[in-house]
């Protein structure tokens, strides 16, 4: 199945699947905060071991402090083009929990529930017409920081949320990049039984 995106699924998919992309071109228009809700709202309902929900979410509308704090944290890199995001959002997880006795342990799976947050989170972006591009680049030491966040939790990253804009209002670098990507065939990395690498 060949998508509008130029991708190509070699399964039967939903096409929000080849909808969703990280494009760096946004928009900068205001985003309703009740939509933003709804992201939240999609990201509340991932499944988590034990759900133990580990996932936080800190968020700044542009235009306001909180978008200013978060922006002073991303790397030079997405700091270019980032700025005209709708809402930036930092996502930490908690990475550890209190057991039947009480006592603080390892959440091991933290990441891993997180990031199924952040997916769904994602996915309800796209369904609102709206992309979310998720940013490894950023300073982790500082957003604890800045953010006030205690220990016991990690950020994982951040996410620009906006309307996508048309590529020519990047930076020419930035503009030749701004295509949906595309992935590995199934084949490279599912395997029966045991470990293929």
């Amino acid at each position: 199945m060949t998508h509008s995106t130029g991708r190509t699924a070699d399964h039967a998919i939903d096409p929000v699947f080849l909808d969703r992309w990280s494009p760096r071109a946004f928009t900068g228009e205001t985003m309703p905060h009740e939509t933003l809700l709804s992201l939240f709202e999609a990201a509340r309902w991932a499944p988590s071991a034990a759900n133990g929900q580990p996932w936080r979410f800190i968020y700044g509308h542009r235009g306001s402090a909180a978008f200013d704090a978060i922006y002073s944290t991303l790397d030079e890199g997405n700091r270019r083009w980032a700025d005209k995001a709708s809402v930036l959002v930092v996502i930490v997880s908690q990475t550890h929990r209190k057991g039947a006795d009480g006592e603080m342990r390892p959440a091991y799976t933290h990441a891993f529930d997180t990031g199924a947050a952040w997916a769904y989170l994602a996915l309800q972006a796209t369904h609102a017409g709206y992309h979310a591009h998720g940013m490894g680049g950023i300073d982790r030491a500082k957003a604890m920081e800045v953010l006030g966040i205690p220990e016991g939790f990690r950020v994982e990253a951040a996410v620009a949320i906006g309307r996508i804009a048309p590529k020519e209002t990047l930076p020419d670098d930035l503009m030749k990049r701004e295509v949906p990507s595309t992935r590995k065939p199934v084949a490279e990395f599912v395997s029966e039984g045991r470990f293929t690498g």
